[in-house]
């Protein structure tokens, strides 16, 4: 068996999760053909990777203007999207016409008219197009959505999710290009749809209807002026700057050979600048959000979203005709420092203890009781693992008993909710999907769609 020819688009910090196992676990069955980015530095950081600890050797280098040419010239089966949100549907609509599939790190784009050019160009080629939803691969996720197939609390009727990024991992996306909304959709687009994603999967549901509100309190200079923290935006980012010493929100790109080799030295020929100050004039995401979502098939989820915490973590509950499920995951913190996936480790900060996972079940009429849980290690609650030997192994059944799979038709799903509360923010009014998109009539199910 010929081995499967990757290219990946986008070396930055997360590629690093997806391109190390391919070329040293999995390289036996794959091999990786080009690179292409924006930055030849990020690319040369990743080459350096291949020639010294990976061993495999150094790969053809693409800037992102001559991604037709990686295309022709080095003919991958499937091309790796890992670039910036809004260039998403760029390359995977040029490699599915190209002949090949793609995988695409969430999100699958960052708005309506995007997401339709997907759509469509899947629909022409017949391409294959997967999402890198890993939190659906997470063993404890994983029994929850057990729990609730098997009737564990009869048919779900509402949920309830509040997810807490701390002032650690949250404020690690006003650093960056997260921070522009034409760039990353606003956290609704970029974070959420991990939760989105996870709802619609735990219920088999299309969401249909979506009203959202989502402001900016916390994050911005005029916020860290009116609670008397304007020093902390007295400069404009934090690797160098004297002033930013004791400054709780500093990173310093110095401090590791990753940060050095894929940001510093990116910066010259990007103008990419990875810690930017939190605090600063040109942020327009939101920090907290909060909406409420219909189902096709009626359930409805209450959703919220703070960037700012203390802590981190999320709570979930499931309201069924029953009983009741309550699942809690406060893992601890961390964000995205560009390691190796056997580096990975929760970050010691204050208030970012990690308490752990628990799944309660609340039966009617009888006492609750608490679901053992499965072993789970690495990022991720140990779904990086699980999700890239589903991507490279050639042991990797090409179906999966608890649908965690996710295509184009279930990626759009996913974004179309936060797509939808951007819009229902901005024009005050209940959103419907379909508007949007015309996306999977007469079907209810998320188990229908790719």
């Amino acid at each position: 068996m010929k081995p499967h020819r990757f290219a990946f688009v986008g070396t930055g910090g997360r590629a690093i999760s997806f391109i190390e196992p391919l070329v040293t676990r999995y390289r036996e069955h794959n091999t990786l053909v080009a690179f292409c980015d924006l930055s030849p530095a990020r690319m040369a950081y990743y080459n350096a990777k291949l020639t010294g600890a990976w061993s495999p050797p150094a790969v053809p280098a693409y800037p992102a203007d001559r991604f037709d040419d990686l295309l022709r010239d080095t003919k991958p089966d499937t091309v790796f999207v890992c670039s910036k949100d809004s260039t998403h549907h760029h390359y995977i609509i040029r490699a599915l016409r190209a002949g090949c599939d793609v995988i695409t790190e969430k999100p699958l784009t960052i708005d309506a008219e995007k997401c339709r050019a997907i759509l469509d160009a899947q629909r022409i080629t017949g391409g294959r197009v997967r999402v890198a939803f890993n939190y659906r691969w997470g063993p404890f996720r994983t029994k929850v959505k057990e729990l609730i197939a098997d009737g564990t609390i009869g048919r779900v009727h509402s949920v309830n999710l509040e997810y807490l990024l701390d002032t650690h991992h949250g404020a690690d996306y006003f650093r960056r290009w997260h921070a522009h909304a034409d760039e990353s959709g606003t956290l609704l687009v970029h974070k959420s749809t991990h939760h989105f994603d996870l709802v619609n999967w735990w219920l088999d549901a299309i969401p249909a209807q979506v009203f959202a509100y989502g402001d900016l309190v916390f994050y911005g200079r005029k916020n860290a002026e009116a609670r008397g923290d304007g020093h902390l935006a007295a400069y404009p980012r934090y690797t160098g700057e004297p002033r930013a010493k004791d400054d709780p929100f500093r990173i310093d790109l110095d401090e590791s050979e990753a940060f050095r080799g894929l940001y510093r030295a990116g910066e010259a020929d990007s103008g990419y600048l990875r810690d930017r100050n939190v605090f600063r004039d040109d942020i327009d995401i939101y920090d907290q959000m909060s909406l409420n979502v219909r189902y096709r098939t009626g359930e409805v989820l209450n959703y919220s979203l703070i960037a700012y915490s203390p802590r981190e973590g999320m709570r979930v509950t499931f309201n069924g005709d029953r009983g009741r499920i309550e699942y809690s995951e406060f893992i601890g913190t961390h964000m995205n420092r560009a390691v190796s996936p056997g580096d990975f480790a929760v970050e010691a900060k204050p208030g970012a203890e990690a308490e752990g996972e628990s799944i309660r079940v609340f039966p009617h009429f009888q006492p609750g009781y608490d679901v053992p849980l499965p072993p789970a290690t690495g990022a991720h609650g140990g779904a990086d693992d699980i999700l890239t030997h589903s991507f490279f192994s050639p042991d990797a059944p090409n179906t999966d008993p608890w649908g965690r799979f996710a295509g184009h038709e279930q990626g759009a799903a996913s974004i179309l909710v936060g797509i939808a509360a951007r819009d229902s923010i901005r024009g005050q009014w209940p959103v419907t999907l379909t508007d949007l998109v015309l996306f999977a009539p007469g079907k209810t199910r998320l188990s229908e769609l790719t």
